[in-house]
C-alpha cells in the first residue's frame, strides 16, 4: 500500500511467511517492537486463522528476545483498532512495550491508562 510504513518494512527483527517483527520507530520505552501481518489490513478482527497463528508466533519470540536481551520486568501488549480507539497507521499492528520497574510513577491499571481517568480502578 503506497505510504504504508510497515508495507515493505525493510528493518526487520524477525519475519515469518506471514508476519514481521521490528523495532518502533517512536518507542514509548527501551526495546519497543511492532508486529504486523505483511497484508495490508486494517483491522486485528479481519486477520486470517493464519495471520493470527504467524503474529502469535512473533509475538512469542519477539518477548523471548526482549527478555534475553533488555531484561523487562514485565510487558503490555495491545493493539489500537479504529480511530475512536487511537489507531493511526491503518495497517493492523500489535505492540509489544516492555516495562521496567519505576519506568512509571504508578503502573496499577496497565492498558486502562488508554482513558486516564479510568486507569487507576482501586
Amino acid at each position: 500500500m503506497e505510504n504504508c510504513p510497515f508495507c515493505g518494512q525493510v528493518e526487520k527483527l524477525f519475519e515469518n511467511v506471514l508476519a514481521q517483527a521490528f523495532y518502533d520507530k517512536s518507542p514509548v520505552a527501551k526495546g519497543h517492537i511492532l508486529i504486523t501481518p505483511k497484508r495490508h489490513i486494517a483491522s486485528y478482527f479481519d486477520l486470517t486463522k493464519a495471520e493470527h497463528d504467524e503474529i502469535e508466533e512473533l509475538l512469542r519470540r519477539s518477548k523471548h528476545y526482549l527478555d534475553k536481551n533488555f531484561h523487562p520486568t514485565g510487558y503490555n501488549v495491545g493493539i489500537n483498532i479504529g480511530k475512536a480507539a487511537g489507531q493511526t497507521v491503518f495497517h493492523c499492528h500489535i505492540h509489544l512495550i516492555p516495562r521496567y520497574c519505576g519506568d512509571v510513577k504508578n503502573p496499577t491499571g496497565g492498558v486502562r491508562g488508554v482513558i486516564p481517568e479510568k486507569q487507576n480502578y482501586k
